[in-house]
């Protein structure tokens, strides 16, 4: 029996964030998500039914049209989803599996790369910080880099640390941030620079 995710989009592109800034990659966004940021710049995805199902053999097939093999399933919260079929699916034709998530669900699907962005609108679940290999705190407000922090005690050695300014606060928190990785320096800065540059 075939199975069949909510997309609301999918599309290739550069990665702006993180620690694959830069990189080609064909990204699948997932519709679902109950986090509830209220900064979420990607709201018309929280709603799983507003979006049309695909099959994990379309999506794949839509995937391998292009020449990078990296796939980031994103959302919405992706994990609210049995992510197993798409992963083993995507790496049986040569892709790189990368996920973008809260952690507020339990896993599923094998990652090569788990970028975990906690939220305080729902925790992210233990097991979330164990698989970590990416801990992206977004900085709203000054209270968030503490609270990074407190996140940052909970992952394994050898997790990437990454603050990044919530982009219409970016102004305001980019100095704060700056001091904090001055005085912390196991920390990184992401920027969106996607929305910089003007890349989809």
């Amino acid at each position: 029996m075939s199975v069949a995710l909510p997309v609301m989009e999918a599309f290739y592109t550069i990665q702006g964030e993180g620690v694959y800034t830069g990189h080609a990659a064909y990204f699948i966004r997932l519709g679902g998500c109950d986090v509830g940021c209220t900064w979420c710049d990607v709201q018309e995805s929280w709603g799983a039914d507003a979006h049309p199902k695909s099959s994990v053999e379309d999506i794949v097939v839509d995937a391998a049209k292009h020449p990078a093999r990296i796939a980031v399933v994103t959302g919405g919260e992706p994990l609210m989803h049995d992510l197993g079929p798409l992963t083993t699916a995507l790496r049986k034709v040569g892709f790189r599996t990368n996920i973008e998530t809260s952690g507020a669900h339990p896993f599923s699907g094998e990652w090569h790369h788990v970028c975990l962005s906690p939220k305080k609108f729902k925790p992210a679940l233990p097991e979330a910080f164990d698989r970590a290999d990416e801990l992206k705190v977004i900085v709203f407000n000054k209270h968030d880099l503490l609270w990074a922090e407190e996140q940052a005690g909970k992952v394994r050695d050898g997790c990437t640390l990454i603050l990044q300014p919530e982009w219409s606060k970016r102004e305001a928190m980019m100095p704060l941030i700056v001091e904090h990785v001055k005085a912390h320096p196991r920390w990184r800065i992401s920027l969106q620079t996607h929305k910089y540059l003007d890349i989809p």
